[in-house]
């Protein structure tokens, strides 16, 4: 039987979901804003896992913020984001040295040096400098984030602007909007804020250097951002690393992880994971209500039993 390695990460705004073979290759992967729909997101994601690969037996690990809280519920493997980045660095890309991360509602630096673990640096306790700082940042400019970009990427000049709290960095916009100032500069000012205030209040001690790899969704999806990091670091774009899927590092290092942590499910190294329906519920995958997520996301068995993927999930 086809065995399938899974990775979840369930973030403050977003859910993400790699899928890979016995050989580390990526069969699937999503990325979608949960919109604090956890239940229905994950039902949706797992739903269509049946439907791509039927009854296939799985190996699950969680990740992320709220999915620490998933996975000590239903008592399923969970390791720590930084945990699951390290494991796919190693894969993929061994000679980092610095991965910065923008989250929804975090950011992160991980230094990489040989021979120690690696140093994480979080900033947990403001969402100042992250996703939601930028989302909000577009909203007070009455733009979207792509547009947000758009007119950064055309930016002359650089103004000072307080990203460590969004009350004062809307001040500081509201102010250079009264001196109308040209939106363009104003956007990219944002985006050169969350750079400082990422690189200053997290690097401390540290020397961020090249390779520099960059992680997260909002890196990965804003070249405006990008471009401020590498900006005010003195990078060049040769000395950055923008990975394919950067927004899914942490899910795609938790289904490599799920190779090793197999074993999770038994006392034999070659048992395997299987989803089952909770004991107290037999409702279908297709329902959205509290009784089916404890199905989908129950406790996790040895394969004694002949339940698979398809016991939870109804056509």
């Amino acid at each position: 039987m086809k065995t399938i390695y899974i990775g979840l990460d369930v973030g403050s705004t977003t859910l993400k979901g790699v899928v890979t073979d016995e050989a580390g290759e990526v069969l699937f992967s999503d990325y979608a804003r949960h919109g604090a729909r956890i239940r229905e997101k994950l039902l949706s994601f797992l739903h269509r896992l049946y439907e791509q690969f039927g009854d296939a037996s799985v190996s699950i690990t969680m990740t992320g913020s709220i999915g620490m809280g998933v996975a000590e519920h239903y008592e399923l493997p969970f390791l720590q984001e930084v945990v699951c980045a390290a494991r796919y660095m190693k894969h993929y890309y061994p000679s980092i040295t610095t991965m910065v991360d923008i989250g929804g509602e975090d950011a992160k630096v991980v230094f990489f040096r040989e021979g120690q673990s690696p140093d994480l640096r979080m900033n947990g306790n403001c969402a100042g400098g992250t996703g939601s700082f930028i989302d909000q940042m577009a909203i007070l400019l009455n733009v979207s984030v792509d547009e947000l970009n758009q007119l950064a990427l055309q930016a002359h000049r650089i103004y000072p602007i307080a990203s460590r709290c969004g009350v004062f960095c809307k001040t500081d916009i509201q102010n250079l909007l009264a001196k109308n100032v040209d939106r363009t500069d104003i956007a990219a000012s944002i985006f050169h804020a969350v750079a400082v205030q990422t690189v200053v209040t997290l690097s401390h001690g540290q020397d961020i250097t090249a390779p520099l790899l960059f992680c997260g969704g909002p890196l990965t999806f804003i070249p405006a951002l990008r471009k401020a990091f590498v900006d005010y670091l003195h990078l060049s774009e040769d000395e950055v690393i923008v990975p394919e899927r950067g927004e899914l590092i942490p899910a795609w290092g938790a289904a490599l992880s799920a190779h090793s942590l197999s074993e999770y499910c038994g006392r034999a190294p070659d048992w395997r994971c299987f989803f089952v329906p909770a004991p107290d519920s037999g409702e279908a995958l297709a329902s959205a209500s509290a009784g089916a997520f404890a199905a989908v996301s129950s406790r996790v068995i040895t394969p004694a039993s002949d339940q698979k993927l398809s016991d939870f999930s109804s056509a």
